[in-house]
């Protein structure tokens, strides 16, 4: 299993408002999507979402995502560390996650960008 990097998930009220700061701060432009009547605007290190509270809530629980090679292989070896899959692999605007507990409570995103 490769980690090749983390963003940091940051919930706002108000994306349209908080954009021009994340973009300025990571010298880079957003890229936008939405999931699940969530907007979600990635830029550098952070991605923000803005959305219903209901489904914020949830966000809020995972407390990172983390990038990896392959989520294939990174769900095998997060099962044989004691990790549960909570949810996926299932597929993204940009390539696969998954949802896991580590065997310590917390929560975590792994992403690939394969199709």
């Amino acid at each position: 299993m490769e980690i090749l990097g983390a963003t940091l998930r940051v919930c706002v009220d108000d994306l349209e408002a908080a954009v021009p700061f994340y973009e300025r701060l990571a010298g880079g432009r957003a890229l936008r999507f939405e999931r699940g009547g969530v907007q979600v605007a990635a830029i550098g290190c952070f991605l923000l979402m803005s959305g219903p509270e209901a489904e914020l809530e949830v966000l809020r629980k995972v407390a990172a995502t983390i990038a990896v090679k392959d989520v294939e292989e990174t769900g095998q070896v997060l099962g044989e560390l004691g990790a549960r899959i909570i949810a996926g692999p299932v597929p993204t605007p940009v390539g696969r996650n998954l949802i896991a507990m580590h065997p310590d409570g917390s929560i975590y995103e792994y992403a690939d960008r394969q199709a």
